[in-house]
């Protein structure tokens, strides 16, 4: 899935593009480059991991839905951060 298309239904998802205004690249390129650089740790990719695979068994706890949920939002949230680094790091050059 694309950010724009996550953008075009996803209400939250919407408001934080708008939050960043994460189309226009005025970061500055340090602070750009370190955005860039952020990952979830290894721990959190193992646990989304079993999180879909409990999904797609439909066997999620409404405590497992919530947490996947809020590692969606940040994934979102990071892979906004980092359009809006790299259009500024595009801008900047």
């Amino acid at each position: 899935m694309v950010v724009t298309d996550v953008l075009q239904e996803n209400c939250e998802a919407t408001m934080l593009a708008r939050a960043f205004d994460a189309g226009k690249g005025d970061l500055p390129e340090a602070a750009a480059r370190v955005i860039l650089q952020a990952r979830l740790p290894a721990e959190d990719m193992q646990r989304m991991v079993q999180l879909g695979e409990r999904a797609q068994s439909g066997s999620l706890t409404p405590a497992e839905r919530r947490e996947a949920e809020a590692y969606d939002r940040v994934g979102l949230l990071i892979e906004l951060l980092q359009s809006k680094a790299r259009i500024s790091l595009k801008q900047n050059s």
